[in-house]
């Protein structure tokens, strides 16, 4: 199995509509832009939020067992995709990378 980099590509946030549907939360999002976590296979990487690793952990586990070209072509290097996790109001895109070194390693 393969390690897989997730890096934080992309944070946006969205106030107009912060301040209309969301009640107030204190720190909703702990990723810095530029952020990188190494994903061991199917592990959750430390300090990782729980609810983007919901969104992109199908795809860390796909590229940790070799898998690539997701969408017939999609992305230019096929051992990548750019996911997004799923909060509407603060997106935060990710790219992940296969890692060529092998996991517990």
């Amino acid at each position: 199995m393969k390690k897989v980099r997730i890096k934080v590509m992309k944070m946006a946030c969205y106030r107009d509509l912060m301040e209309q549907y969301e009640n107030p939360i204190e720190h909703a999002c702990e990723m810095k832009l530029g952020q990188t976590f190494i994903a061991n296979g199917w592990e959750r990487p430390a300090g990782f939020c729980e609810s983007a690793w919901e969104s992109i952990s199908l795809f860390v586990m796909t590229l940790a067992h070799g898998g690539e070209n997701f969408y017939d072509g999609w992305m230019k290097n096929p051992k990548s995709a750019m996911i997004s996790c799923n909060d509407g109001f603060r997106p935060v895109s990710f790219l992940l990378e296969t890692m060529e070194e092998e996991a517990g390693q």
